[in-house]
Order: C-alpha cells, then structure tokens, then sequence
C-alpha cells in the first residue's frame, strides 16, 4: 500500500533530524551551536512530521481502520499513537517556549538539551512501534477487508521545504545514536500493559483466537 509505504520511508529522515537534533541541544547548551538553529529544527517537526506525516495518518490512515476494519478509536494502538502525537507536541512547546524566552536573554539553554532528550525518546519508541506493528498490522486488516490503497498525497510547497530544511540540518549535525531501549513488537512499546494490551488483544477477532489456539495446539 502506497501510503504506508510512504509513512515508513519518511521515518528514516525524520529518525535523522531527531538525532541531529540531539546534536544540535547539546552544542547549543556548550555554546558551540547557534541557538537560532532550533527555530529550524521546530519548523521540521512542526510542519514536516505534523503537518505532512502525521497529518496522513490521523486523518486518513486511522478513519480508514476504524470505518473499514471496524477497530477502535478509543483504545489500543490508534489511541496510543494519537496520544503519542499529542505527547510529542508538547515537547515542541516547552522547547519553542525556550527558544522565545534566549530570543529576549532570559531562556534556559541548558534545558534544551535535556528535552531534547525526551523528545528523541519519545520519538524514537514511537517510530518503532508504529514500523514493526502499526502500520504492517494496519495494512493486513485493511487488505482482509478489501482496502489495498489509501490516498497518499505529496508534499505541498511548505512542506517540502520544512523536509529540505531538514536534511540540511543533518548535514550540519552529524546525527547522534540512539541513547533509549529500541526494539521490534508490542512487548519493546512504552505504551504495552499501562496504556494498551498489545495488538493481539486490542485488534483480534474470535476467528484470530481460534486458529492462533489451533495452531498453538497443532505445534
């Protein structure tokens, strides 16, 4: 599926600026690195990955589930990523609301470093949840329920360049490795047991239980 293929390729830039971000934080709060520069990181993140990425997601990818695969809103994986996406959000506003108070002398640039740090994080568990089950899974329930393409549009003007803005700030900042627990599957998400009990539990039909015991009981 075309849209998904997408959402999965621009996580590898948007992985990328992430870790430059981190780059960039701590040169920032040494004073090696503009300060001026975070303006460019939260166009990125602002337009590139909220207004483009998850822009397709909230309002294509996930109606299109609940409407045609008949999965929750409210609960399990699509829940989890939407507040995810909030989450995240709010990063970006402690971090922008810094950025407007070194502007008039008065920001904490040590603080960026350390939100910075939480939002790579976040980001980078996010990206991992939605790579190795989200979206695979998400295509699978769309097929078996005779959905094979969703509408995947291009980047607009501001949108490109917010994503030009953003490999330019990878050149300049050697992106840094992650520094966070990673790893495939429901057991590695942050939001497995408190926030949802995996895709299993949360998406599957009695059919699924029924051949997954079966299978369990032929092996």
């Amino acid at each position: 599926m075309e849209l998904i293929d997408t959402l999965q390729r621009e996580h590898i830039l948007i992985e990328n600026v992430v870790g430059s971000l981190r780059t960039w934080a701590s040169a920032a709060a040494a004073g090696s690195a503009p300060v001026t520069d975070g303006k460019r990181f939260m166009t990125f993140f602002r337009v590139y990955a909220g207004s483009f990425h998850h822009e397709r997601e909230e309002s294509v990818l996930f109606p299109a589930l609940v409407r045609d695969a008949g999965l929750p809103a409210e609960r399990g994986p699509i829940a989890v990523i939407l507040d995810d996406h909030r989450r995240m959000a709010a990063i970006l506003d402690d971090i922008e609301t810094i950025l407007a108070r070194n502007a008039s002398g008065e920001g904490d640039v040590a603080l960026l470093a350390e939100l910075a740090k939480r939002y790579s994080h976040e980001l980078w568990g996010h990206i991992d949840a939605e790579n190795s089950v989200l979206l695979p899974e998400s295509e699978e329930r769309l097929r078996q329920n005779g959905i094979r393409e969703l509408p995947c549009r291009e980047p607009d003007e501001r949108e490109r360049d917010a994503m030009r803005g953003g490999q330019d700030l990878v050149a300049a900042y050697p992106p840094m490795e992650p520094d966070s627990v990673r790893g495939d599957g429901c057991m590695m998400c942050p939001a497995y047991g408190p926030r949802c009990g995996g895709v299993e539990r949360e998406w599957w039909n009695e059919n699924e239980w029924d051949e997954f015991a079966d299978h369990i009981g032929a092996s």
